[in-house]
């Protein structure tokens, strides 16, 4: 299906990722537009407004990534660091089902917001960024690690990529709240978007970037004056670093007109979306699992008012349990 051309044009709609590619260019890539899955769960967390839009970036970055997987399993997304917001974790599992929950100090978020710096960058402080990727029980995770050093999800994307990945990647992320009164009420809902392009020509050489030293560079280093990026990647970066923050949440600018507006000239064909919901795996089962697997004197210290509540941190859905189904796992571990 080629964007622009002769055919009728399925429009994937909120929540679907597109992938894409422009054959012209040697990119490929994809592009999402989330509605209600993204609005589901920032209403349903109620942060503050900064914390909800850092969720959101994370959220569609998540996305983003693990769409790319070709196998049953998840793909998480997690910060550990110093910031206001020390913690983000976003679940994707190939089935389509997402999920997503930050951690914070309100204080220190409320402060930054009074002074003006509750931005992505500030928020996140220092740390790092782990992406995982869980195939099941019976098989090894594989795990990605990368440095948070006062930069925005985007620098850490495109750092992962281009150390760990080797691959020319460029990430564009948005994240806004709209508002529309109706019959004299005021309504608020989250919309976010991003596009992914990567540099994948067939000639491996083709790809090889130039990484700066550090400090001062050697005798004999290539600098300004060595081989430059393919001029393919350059025109397909310089497409993508014209696309404004709006383009990619307003709901009248889908996911394929963005990519006819960009890619036009040269030629862009999307494929089959992939449907993204909002939808939690925790369950009873899962819970009790969990808790059988506590020694006694976890599960004392788990008690109070004479019963064990459990409280899922992705969609705030509470279980209760009486202690005195786990005190023969308990007793049994010791």
């Amino acid at each position: 299906m080629t964007a622009g051309g002769a055919q009728t044009l399925a429009m994937a709609g909120d929540d679907a990722v597109v992938p894409f590619e422009v054959e012209a260019l040697d990119v490929r890539g994809r592009a999402i537009q989330m509605g209600a899955a993204l609005d589901s769960i920032l209403t349903g967390h109620d942060y503050p407004d900064p914390v909800s839009k850092l969720l959101g970036e994370a959220t569609v970055l998540a996305v983003l990534l693990g769409t790319s997987l070709k196998f049953d399993g998840k793909f998480i997304l997690q910060t550990e660091t110093d910031g206001p917001v020390d913690m983000l974790v976003v679940d994707y599992h190939t089935d389509g089902g997402l999920r997503a929950y930050a951690r914070f100090d309100t204080a220190r978020v409320a402060a930054a917001e009074e002074l003006g710096t509750a931005v992505p960058a500030a928020l996140l402080g220092t740390g790092v960024l782990a992406m995982t990727v869980d195939q099941g029980s019976h098989t090894s995770r594989y795990q990605g690690i990368v440095p948070l050093e006062g930069g925005s999800l985007v620098d850490v994307a495109h750092t992962y990529f281009r150390q760990s990945e080797q691959i020319p990647t460029r990430v564009r992320l948005a994240v806004a709240e709209f508002h529309d009164r109706k019959e004299g009420s005021m309504s608020r809902a989250w919309r976010a978007g991003g596009v992914m392009v990567q540099f994948l020509p067939d000639t491996p050489g083709r790809s090889q970037t130039v990484d700066l030293p550090g400090g001062d560079a050697p005798e004999g280093f290539p600098g300004e004056d060595g081989p430059g990026e393919d001029d393919a990647w350059v025109e397909a970066q310089s497409l993508v670093g014209t696309i404004e923050d709006h383009e990619l949440t307003d709901p009248a600018v889908s996911s394929e007109r963005l990519l006819y507006r960009l890619f036009h000239e040269r030629g862009v064909r999307v494929f089959s979306s992939i449907p993204v919901t909002d939808r939690c795996s925790c369950s009873r089962e899962k819970v009790a699992g969990l808790l059988a697997s506590f020694t006694a004197e976890e599960i004392a210290e788990s008690i109070e008012d004479g019963k064990i509540a459990v409280t899922c941190e992705f969609c705030g859905k509470s279980y209760a349990f009486d202690p005195d189904q786990f005190s023969g796992s308990s007793e049994s571990s010791l």
